[in-house]
């Protein structure tokens, strides 16, 4: 069984991530940490049976649950603040770690990469764990080489309580096609082109434009539009539930238990792709 640490897991993402793995036979979640409900049964909040009764103990006491707990794996579909906090002790402690949360700092990045080396601790990091998302991470980058002098533009939809824009998988796609193209994504990428009213921006020329969208409860859209004289390509991916995010958190909690080298992995290579 893997022993497995949530965390937020009565939040959007961290609920599905709970009643999978409480569903599955290969998984045990022994702990789960947030700064919202502590004390609260985990049963009172979510709708699939937990028979180890298990209460939500608060985040700030993490160093002492992990010491009790003993979870082989952490999974963290949070906000990045918290991330970067968690995840560093965790990995401190030789915890392996799952992580969906985006906008995530270059420094965070780089200690907890160096951290991941030191305590043997491989770890996942994604920006979006979908299966479809990931086809599209290895298709559009292929597209794109094939295209390199027709405009790409990148438009993605959230939900209204979405944190950042553009979304860590629009920037990962950006970041593909840009490398793919010989380029880096710094030197390329132009987000929106109006500055005001009475100061708008036309034309679009050797950039990779980013345009959000941030309304209702859509979970989340992405498009790449490749535009050439007198044709377009539109390479397109919609998540109609939050369920295909949280089945791949699982596929990459039963893949890191058993990697081997101690870095950083993705989704795609979970995937084999």
């Amino acid at each position: 069984m893997i022993k497995l640490l949530i965390f937020g897991p009565t939040g959007s993402m961290g609920r599905l991530i709970t009643e999978l793995a409480l569903k599955d036979n290969e998984i045990q979640i022994v702990a789960v940490c947030d700064i919202n409900n502590v004390g609260t049964t985990l049963q009172s909040l979510i709708a699939v049976e937990d028979k180890n009764k298990l209460i939500i103990e608060d985040v700030n006491n993490l160093q002492q649950i992990i010491e009790k707990t003993k979870p082989e794996v952490a999974v963290d579909f949070t906000i990045a603040k918290a991330t970067e906090k968690n995840c560093m002790i965790c990995v401190e402690n030789g915890v392996r770690c799952i992580i969906g949360t985006t906008a995530l700092t270059d420094e965070f990045l780089k200690k907890f990469s160096d951290l991941v080396k030191k305590n043997n601790a491989p770890a996942v990091i994604s920006p979006n764990m979908a299966t479809g998302v990931n086809l599209i991470f290895k298709v559009a980058g292929i597209l794109a080489q094939y295209l390199s002098d027709w405009d790409i533009e990148i438009i993605e939809a959230h939900h209204k309580r979405k944190l950042d824009s553009p979304s860590g998988t629009a920037l990962k796609i950006g970041k593909i096609i840009a490398e793919s193209l010989g380029k880096s994504l710094e030197t390329v990428a132009k987000f929106g082109r109006n500055k005001g009213l009475n100061k708008r921006e036309v034309g679009a020329k050797n950039e990779i434009g980013f345009h959000a969208i941030r309304g209702g409860d859509i979970v989340g859209d992405h498009t790449i539009l490749y535009a050439g004289p007198g044709e377009r390509i539109e390479l397109k991916h919609q998540a109609h539930s939050r369920m295909c995010f949280a089945e791949g958190a699982i596929k990459a909690i039963k893949f890191i238990v058993n990697a081997k080298e101690n870095k950083i992995y993705n989704t795609n290579e979970i995937l084999g792709l």
